[in-house]
């Protein structure tokens, strides 16, 4: 990390406790996500395909935004207290079968090792590989890892659960495993609602909502890091933030203001906002919408020769 200097970006790395404020943002945006969940199975429910489908789509953009919320749970930045977090955070994963305890360990340590080889980010895209339409195309349809997550399952449940990349504690490991046993017991649930005749329920209300958030959450990971200098540990430079509008910023829940989560993780998403003029003064990829990324990303994918945009130095 970028050691802060009085000339430099100051606020950016500056830490900040959760206030009451904080907090009530975070409840008002459960409380979002639930009218908004709520609203996306009756659509589901209903007996016209168009609505069916419009229903689909709003339950996976949901339980990709659920994700982005359990992603702050991660940092422990959405309550003033601890224990609340992962009581939130195991939920808000179920439905694209993302274990909170399990994520959370390999997240931070994605935080602790970013620019080196030992970066354990939680989902299987790596920035590192090579940028090619295939290499894209297969962290887009990422589905299996959901297999792999079913197999975790099942290994949890059976007393052989490993972690893969280092040492953990027994606590972790048992809330680790925990976690994977409750995902099994609600994926069972469903297997059994289906079984029993009522099919449509756990079609149209998770499988298929599963199957259409898989790549919409990748859109939303993808701009973090890729076509950054990804062997530099400065957050300013293997790191990316796009200012965006209201709508990406709490669709994301700030995951689009990244340079700022990553320079003070513990941060609150919602005081991100007042740090991105540091950012723009200060790192080297910046970009005003997700439109100009992804134009950003075409073009690199047209011109693999050519060295990757933003690597000359800051602005």
């Amino acid at each position: 990390m970028t050691a802060t200097t009085v000339a430099g970006p100051a606020l950016l790395y500056s830490r900040t406790k959760v206030a009451s404020a904080d907090q009530a943002v975070f409840v008002v945006k459960l409380a979002v996500l639930a009218v908004l969940t709520a609203a996306g199975v009756v659509l589901a429910l209903r007996p016209e395909p168009l609505m069916v489908a419009v229903g689909v789509v709003v339950l996976a953009a949901m339980y990709t935004h659920a994700v982005e919320l359990q992603h702050q749970c991660l940092h422990h930045s959405a309550f003033r207290r601890a224990w609340p977090h992962r009581l939130i955070g195991v939920p808000l994963g179920i439905p694209l079968l993302v274990v909170y305890s399990h994520y959370r360990l390999r997240h931070l340590q994605h935080h602790r090792y970013l620019g080196t080889p030992q970066d354990t980010e939680f989902f299987g895209f790596d920035t590192r590989g090579p940028l090619t339409v295939g290499h894209l195309l297969r962290g887009l349809i990422d589905y299996p890892r959901l297999g792999s997550v079913l197999a975790d399952v099942v290994r949890a449940a059976t007393g052989r659960w490993a972690y893969q990349f280092g040492p953990v504690s027994p606590a972790m490991r048992r809330r680790i495993v925990t976690e994977h046993v409750i995902l099994g017991v609600v994926v069972l649930g469903a297997l059994g609602v289906a079984l029993a005749g009522y099919w449509r329920y756990p079609l149209v209300l998770w499988v298929l909502p599963l199957i259409v958030a898989v790549p919409m959450h990748f859109l939303v990971e993808l701009p973090e890091h890729v076509l950054c200098d990804t062997e530099s540990t400065d957050v300013l430079r293997n790191t990316r933030s796009i200012r965006g509008s209201r709508l990406s910023t709490w669709f994301t829940n700030g995951n689009n203001l990244h340079i700022e989560h990553h320079a003070a993780m513990s941060v609150p998403i919602n005081r991100l906002p007042e740090r991105h003029d540091e950012t723009r003064a200060y790192a080297v990829h910046v970009e005003r919408t997700y439109a100009d990324f992804y134009r950003t990303l075409w073009t690199a994918l047209r011109q693999p020769g050519q060295d990757r945009p933003g690597q000359d130095g800051p602005k």
